[in-house]
This record gives structure tokens, sequence and C-alpha cells, in this order.
């Protein structure tokens, strides 16, 4: 998908949380997250573990960073890498921008770190 899609609003997701978009609303294969991180920016990545099946938008943001809530393997927000194990592969991003309040997703276009 070439074209970015309004997700929502700032206001709707709250500093250290996730929104879980399904790929009906995206056009991606796969479930994506978009993260307010607590530095104030907005993330995407794929929703799945890299690990093992859990979703990441249930996971513990903390600053730049999420802590999958199954076995505590931690990725970084901005690029994707694998910070710690039991993940030994990066999650892929996929590039927000926010304008004018809103926030927009381009699904399958990595992020920019």
């Amino acid at each position: 998908m070439s074209e970015p899609i309004r997700v929502a609003a700032v206001e709707d997701i709250d500093e250290g949380e996730a929104l879980l978009l399904q790929p009906e609303v995206t056009g991606a294969s796969e479930p994506i997250s978009v993260f307010h991180g607590e530095d104030g920016g907005f993330y995407a990545l794929d929703d799945e573990c890299t690990h093992e099946t859990a979703s990441l938008a249930d996971g513990l943001v903390d600053g730049d960073t999420v802590e999958c809530p199954k076995h505590s393997a931690a990725f970084c927000l901005k690029d994707g890498r694998a910070l710690c194990l039991p993940a030994t592969r990066d999650a892929r991003t996929h590039r927000v921008e926010v304008r004018d309040g809103e926030i927009y997703l381009h699904p399958g276009v990595p992020a920019q770190a």
C-alpha cells in the first residue's frame, strides 16, 4: 500500500499505550501496533513478537522500547531491533507520521530511524 492511512488522532493513544490495527484496516498481511512512546513519538511495529506468538500491543512501553508480555523480550520502537533474549530477530517497522494532530500509517514502508 503506497498511500498512508489515517489510523487515529494523537489524543486517541495515551503515552505508553498502543493501538492494535488488524490487516483489514491496514491492508498489511499481519496486525500492526501503533505505539505512543514515552518520548512523545509515535511508532509502528508488526504486532507479533518475533520470539513466540504474543501481541506487542499488550506489552510494557518503557521510553522508546516495548517489552513482550510473554517472555520479556524487548524491542526498540524506533528501529525494531531486538534488544534482549529470548528474541533474536528484529521486529518489522512501519513508517508513521503525524499531521495536524492526526496519525498516519504507511503499512509496509519501513520507519526511518
